[in-house]
């Protein structure tokens, strides 16, 4: 019987001397490359040179080493069929029946901050996904690896079967097809923001599956949860779990909006969430006093929340934040001493989610709609309070303008048609989601109640009619942040004059479907 050939070429080198000893062990010829072939020659294994078998050097730094008929005709032939025979015959070409590669780490090249153009671009591999590719297509008969996982598989397989399964090559070249696939995804991503190419003919993206999720929405639905390769800043995906059971799919819903809310704001701030919709934000000169005035907003809803904050989370915080039942706090960090306080709480999870980590912002999102896929910039336009403009007789004080600003923040992470009622550092109503939006004032008042008096009201989006004015007006408020737009908004200014009420238009609106 003719000895097996496998041909060995890998950037990550975890185990490969192990593997590569036991395949001799099962009668395997090995051939290799480069660095590989001195990590296994170094370790006392026999080992030929590439070059041995094309009868080339590596050439051009060992930009060419692999890309050679005496490699993919050992790949590709297809087993039994006489044409392939008689090419392999009279080429002198022999049979390669495993392929084990990992490819150039470009990924980890272009994660380093400054990375370097030319840099990137050496680190693109071309024969490594070639090799993959040529035996992945050729799965009936040879055996393909591209991680080190599957070491201990393929020779536990060997040594019960001689060979590997046919299930188990099938699976490997999936692996291959989705590996080699994620990674020219990036490399079109990074090439796209290299370019300025925001909205490519053909969108190319790619993600890393981080854990299996119990359920979606619902328990009928199954669900997983991806990650982009290159990690975010403040990205919940990219977070550290230190407490807790895993997050489910509408835990990690939640916290992203909780930590897109806390984003807005620099100050210490404490958000709480429930259902993608803020049901309390606060500001404070600490930690303690934003948490204060978010649980003071809604006490009610805040009962199994998610909360997020942009400070580290104290001892004297810890212990108000374990008297009610939340599902997640987000924090920076937790100091030892609310470790030990929030940790005796089973059902509650923390995460650490650095705000001062070099990593790259994603500047795009997308939405699924059957068939297709919506992609838009990230609302993160910023907020110039200089170039509102106040429409109405009377200005807003100093103090007004603090609270509209802040009110404005939140509006845009509420579900639209969205009404805010807050004032300075702290939401007191919160109407999300209604199908107009005088349904929408009315809850934000109603929840706000008495404590509407005095103070402000924030609309995502215009006022179509002056009605939800005058049930502002009637609870109290004071001043009003909208867009402004309405071919009506001067009924809306009139009513808005006629009560004494500061109306600002910002001529931006932050609809949030």
């Amino acid at each position: 019987m003719t000895k097996r050939r496998a041909l060995l070429s890998v950037s990550d080198k975890t185990g490969i001397t192990e593997f590569a000893a036991k395949l001799v062990d099962l009668g395997f010829e090995l051939i290799s490359t480069g660095g590989t072939k001195k990590s296994i020659a170094d370790a006392g294994i026999a080992v030929k040179d590439i070059s041995d078998i094309t009868g080339f050097p590596e050439i051009m730094d060992g930009r060419v080493k692999t890309l050679h008929p005496m490699v993919h005709g050992g790949l590709l032939s297809v087993r039994g069929n006489d044409v392939h025979t008689k090419a392999m015959t009279d080429n002198g070409i022999e049979y390669i029946d495993m392929v084990v590669v990992n490819l150039y780490p470009f990924k980890e090249t272009i994660s380093k901050p400054g990375v370097k153009y030319n840099d990137a671009i050496e680190n693109i591999d071309i024969g490594g996904p070639s090799m993959l590719r040529s035996a992945a297509k050729n799965h009936e008969s040879v055996t393909v690896i591209t991680d080190p996982a599957d070491y201990d598989v393929v020779i536990e397989e060997f040594k019960a079967n001689g060979d590997t399964t046919f299930a188990t090559r099938q699976r490997l070249a999936l692996k291959v097809y989705q590996t080699t696939a994620a990674y020219d995804a990036l490399i079109a991503q990074y090439f796209a923001n290299e370019i300025g190419d925001k909205f490519p003919e053909k969108l190319t993206l790619t993600y890393e599956k981080q854990q299996g999720l119990r359920y979606g929405e619902n328990p009928h639905q199954e669900a997983a949860f991806y990650r982009t390769p290159l990690a975010q800043n403040n990205s919940l995906a990219h977070a550290t779990q230190i407490h807790g059971k895993e997050l489910s799919y509408n835990n990690i819903q939640d916290a992203n909006a909780a930590v897109n809310i806390m984003l807005e704001f620099k100050e210490p701030v404490v958000v709480a969430v429930k259902h993608m919709n803020p049901c309390g934000v606060g500001l404070g000169k600490d930690l303690f006093e934003a948490w204060t005035k978010a649980y003071e907003a809604d006490s009610t809803s805040i009962f199994g929340g998610i909360i997020a904050t942009n400070q580290e989370v104290d001892a004297k915080t810890a212990e108000k934040m374990s008297e009610i039942f939340l599902e997640i706090i987000i924090a920076p960090s937790f100091s030892e001493e609310a470790k030990a306080i929030l940790m005796a709480k089973k059902n509650i999870r923390l995460l650490e989610n650095n705000p001062q980590e070099e990593r790259i912002a994603e500047k795009l999102t997308t939405t699924a709609v059957n068939g297709g896929l919506l992609v838009q910039d990230l609302d993160r336009a910023a907020i110039n309070p200089e170039e509102f403009t106040v429409v109405t007789d009377r200005k807003p004080s100093a103090e007004e303008m603090d609270a509209l600003v802040f009110a404005w923040k939140v509006v845009k992470h509420v579900k639209s048609n969205a009404i805010v009622v807050a004032k300075e550092g702290q939401t007191l109503g919160v109407g999300a989601g209604q199908m107009n939006r005088v349904g929408a004032a009315q809850i934000a008042l109603d929840q706000a109640g008495e404590e509407a008096k005095g103070n402000v009201l924030a609309s995502d989006a215009f006022f179509p009619m002056p009605d939800t004015l005058e049930n502002a007006a009637k609870a109290g408020i004071k001043a009003i942040i909208q867009p402004g737009g309405s071919i009506k908004d001067q009924d809306s200014i009139d009513v808005a004059n006629k009560y004494g009420i500061t109306m600002v238009f910002t001529g931006m609106r932050h609809f949030k479907h």
